[in-house]
């Protein structure tokens, strides 16, 4: 994992992203806030075992598929599999350690 601060890169209202093997951040400070690096190594084991590109189209996909269902981009956002499963567990140091594969899977039904 390499953490990298690439300001212009990130979306507004976004702080960060993971591209394996990258996790980019808008501030230099997000290296050391524990819980951001946490949520983004979360979204980096995801990438790779769905073998980075079909995590994108997966990602791409559900969140138009959220917006229909809420018609809000932050709730569609929120409401992935993939980040249900990162904020749930970013709180978690140990998480990845005793993470089975495809544990987003648990979070794809909405809320």
């Amino acid at each position: 994992m390499f953490l990298i601060v690439a300001k212009y890169l990130i979306p507004k209202g976004y702080r960060g992203m993971a591209v394996f093997p990258f996790v980019l951040m808008k501030y230099d400070f997000d290296k050391t806030n524990k819980v951001f690096v946490n949520h983004e190594k979360i979204h980096l084991r995801q990438q790779f075992e769905m073998l980075i590109l079909p995590f994108f189209i997966w990602y791409v996909l559900e969140f138009f598929i959220r917006l229909v269902q809420y018609k809000n981009k932050d709730l569609a956002y929120r409401n992935i599999s993939f980040e249900r499963e990162a904020y749930a567990n970013e709180n978690d140091y140990n998480y990845l350690k005793n993470r089975s594969l495809f544990q987003f899977l648990k979070y794809i039904k909405a809320k």
